[in-house]
């Protein structure tokens, strides 16, 4: 098994037709690769097995989360040279199918080669941090349940170091530089602002996470505000807040999911990073709720993550990495299928705010935070939780940063029949005051 990095170079450079920007270090102390780049280390051939067993992401993110590869070095630019390397290498590529590979004699050796490299065995157990084998359809009530369980309840203490102290889970607004708090506050501010909150109003938060919002909209804005959400340790924190800063008369926190909800109408609602595990199959419902829990003139701000459209819509799969790790059954959509569905549950469509970028720069943030006490992010969680979310996070932010993925803010109106939507003449002021009065 000697010199096994230089063997493992040649055959990844045979399989994508191209140099790797990287070097590799395996676990024979073998290194081979462009000097100075960043390093991919095997430490173990059972990370060749995984992907044996199981080619592609998949195979991969588990080796990742046992701790059989990591990088030394930039982990951004080791990421970002493999994934443009790959993104370029799928583009280019015609269809590929099985028959293709059994006539390949080159592309048969090579995984033959492979093969012998990862050396005999059975099939690693995927770590425990993968999800739970899931059964019935998507989207139900008790899998929904489960899912959400799985990303979110696995401590406040492991969230409060990634998020710091504000304690939001979601794109923040970065004006003129500042700190991560401070963006989390803007954008906070700018989702009231543009719901148009006053005192009286009644807010709908869902998906409230740890309750910054309703906290946010309560204290500055003079709401009453039900907030849901399907974590138990999101709402034991949540709660505590609302009682610490004595908000109990004006704030409710409900584990609750959002099609339970049947106390309205509401002024206004949020959902804000929710929409994402609704599902495409679920979303015309979702649409529909929301719509129905408003009042006549009522606001919906939904702020969610989109993907690229593709040439063939059915085409479309769950990224393995994620959905194993870390958002099970989570879905992403074009922005314009939104923006359809929520128009023909009756929604009037106002105003669309891509912040894309500035997911990029709050994705880095919250790395930088894990980063800075790693030792503790381990102790709170385990090794392979904390190794899933620095890998998440990192490659999100590359992803956003290329425009593979974007996240908006869509403000639509349940619009009366007379069509007055209460909406201001010049929107983007999003004065706290504004008026569709001239």
């Amino acid at each position: 098994m000697a010199d096994a990095a230089s063997r493992l170079v040649a055959l990844a450079e045979e399989l994508l037709g191209n140099q790797l920007p990287v070097r590799v270090r395996a676990w024979d102390r073998s290194e081979a690769g462009p000097p100075g780049a960043p390093v991919v280390v095997i430490r173990h051939r059972r990370a060749l097995r995984r992907l044996v067993f199981r080619p592609g992401e998949l195979g991969l993110a588990r080796a990742w989360v046992a701790g059989e590869i990591d990088v030394e070095g930039d982990l951004y630019e080791a990421l970002d040279l493999l994934a443009g390397m790959i993104w370029e290498k799928e583009e280019s590529a015609p269809s590929f199918g099985l028959l293709d590979f059994l006539r390949n004699a080159d592309l048969r050796s090579a995984a033959a080669e492979f093969a012998k490299l990862a050396g005999p065995g059975l099939p690693p157990p995927p770590p425990r941090e993968e999800a739970r084998r899931r059964t019935g359809l998507r989207h139900t009530l008790s899998r929904d349940r489960k899912a959400i369980s799985h990303h979110y309840d696995v401590g406040n203490e492991f969230y409060e170091l990634v998020l710091g102290p504000s304690m939001v889970y979601s794109c923040a607004y970065w004006q003129d530089g500042g700190t991560l708090e401070k963006a989390q506050h803007d954008k906070l501010d700018l989702i009231c602002r543009k719901l148009a909150l006053r005192p009286g109003q009644r807010l709908l938060d869902v998906g409230c996470g740890w309750g910054g919002l309703v906290l946010h909209a309560a204290r500055e804005y003079g709401v009453t505000a039900v907030a849901v959400t399907l974590s138990e340790e999101q709402a034991v924190y949540a709660r505590k807040k609302v009682a610490e800063e004595g908000l109990a008369e004006q704030v409710e926190i409900r584990v609750q999911d959002y099609r339970e909800v049947k106390d309205g109408p509401f002024d206004a609602i949020a959902s804000v990073g929710m929409a994402e595990h609704v599902g495409a199959a679920r979303y015309r419902e979702y649409a529909a709720d929301l719509h129905a829990l408003l009042v006549p003139g009522g606001r919906l701000l939904n702020h969610q993550i989109a993907r690229r459209p593709l040439e063939d819509e059915s085409a479309y799969e769950i990224d393995e990495f994620i959905d194993a790790y870390v958002f099970p059954d989570g879905e992403l959509a074009p922005v314009g299928r939104t923006v359809g569905l929520l128009e023909d549950a009756g929604f009037e469509v106002r105003d669309l705010e891509s912040i894309r970028e500035h997911y990029a720069l709050t994705l880095r943030a919250w790395v930088r935070n894990l980063e800075a006490d790693f030792a503790r992010g381990v102790r709170l969680t385990s090794p392979g939780r904390a190794r899933v979310w620095r890998l998440y996070m990192a490659a999100s932010a590359l992803s956003f940063e290329r425009n593979r993925i974007g996240v908006n803010q869509i403000l639509a109106v349940r619009t009366p029949e007379s069509g007055a939507s209460g909406m201001p003449l010049r929107s983007r002021e999003w004065r706290a005051d504004a008026s569709a009065t001239p």
